[in-house]
């Protein structure tokens, strides 16, 4: 299956990439009264639903590993090529996984094979213009990032009608993905934090971007310029639930 990213990054993964109690309730939400679903690119098991029967599918043997003994079964597999029969879930889902994936729309067209009812999707929107730590330290990110994530247009085309829900980010949100540390900007200088950022992996050198976010988080600087973020409790950043109905998946 060649080399996964997150066989090279994901060691200690699931201890920083815990899972948010409200982005798990807009994602069980999400997925409506499906009973059965698939988890493509499951990683380590964040937010299998509990109260339904999951079968996960995942690439990386170290991220396998790291699943819990009680997590839902998983299959060594890949998005482009599912091994289920049609319409064999109800529902299948995919977590900011989306943009790591080769052919993103042969595993859309793959999701939508084997589910029923719905397709949902956690993704974020290349059309948003990010963060401040995407704007100001490390546009690199971003740049990349768009690269990568298909458009809600893009999406459409592969997927058919389907409605797009906002996620703001909570300021304390317990996941460790990109945007999570909005409002704890001295967590982007954490090295242990970056490495359960994919994106961080893929670029050069972000020292000059992060020495200058120091600074001005010494000086004051930032504060000054950002401090009404304090104040408020979640962040729109671009992050989408794209969820089918019906439509969605085949007759």
């Amino acid at each position: 299956m060649g080399e996964e990213i997150y066989d090279r990054i994901g060691v200690g993964y699931a201890d920083l990439r815990r899972p948010d109690r409200r982005i798990a309730a807009a994602i069980e939400d999400a997925l409506g009264g499906a009973a059965s679903i698939l988890n493509v690119g499951a990683g380590a098991g964040s937010y299998e639903p509990r109260d339904r029967r999951v079968v996960a599918v995942e690439p990386s043997l170290e991220m396998i590993r790291q699943r819990a003994r009680d997590a839902a079964p998983a299959v060594r597999a890949t998005a482009s090529s599912l091994p289920f029969a049609d319409r064999s879930f109800a529902a299948s889902l995919a977590i900011l996984t989306l943009h790591h994936w080769p052919d993103w729309r042969r595993g859309l067209a793959e999701m939508r094979r084997v589910s029923r009812e719905r397709v949902v999707l956690l993704t974020w929107d290349p059309e948003d213009p990010g963060f401040w730590l995407t704007r100001d330290y490390v546009p690199e990110i971003v740049a990349i990032d768009r690269r990568i994530f298909p458009t809600m247009a893009e999406m459409a085309e592969a997927l058919g009608p389907f409605e797009v829900r906002s996620l703001p980010i909570p300021a304390d949100c317990s996941d460790g993905f990109l945007c999570a540390y909005w409002r704890r900007p001295e967590r982007y200088l954490d090295p242990l934090a970056r490495r359960a950022i994919s994106t961080f992996a893929k670029i050069g050198d972000v020292g000059p971007g992060l020495a200058r976010l120091a600074a001005d988080l010494e000086s004051g600087a930032w504060e000054e310029r950002y401090g009404a973020l304090l104040d408020r409790e979640s962040l729109d950043s671009g992050y989408r639930l794209v969820v089918t109905s019906g439509a969605g998946a085949p007759d």
